[in-house]
């Protein structure tokens, strides 16, 4: 298991946080979504071998969730 923070660009909206979470909690491989609305972050765990950082980012970024690393 490998676990990542990103931080987004400021997130404007508690449901914001929900819809994230949601997302990625589906996703084969990511075992644990917290994402944190004051910093703007998400931190994700996940199985390297079933989902890729890139396609972590790629799926907050087509939810309008731009992240900054």
């Amino acid at each position: 298991m490998k676990t990542i923070k990103l931080q987004l660009e400021p997130l404007t909206c508690p449901s914001c946080i929900k819809k994230i979470e949601t997302r990625l909690g589906k996703m084969n491989g990511v075992e644990e979504v917290k994402v944190m609305f004051n910093s703007s972050k998400v931190k994700a765990t996940f199985n390297e071998e079933s989902v890729k950082v890139e396609e972590i980012k790629e799926t907050i970024e087509k939810l309008g969730y731009p992240a900054l690393n």
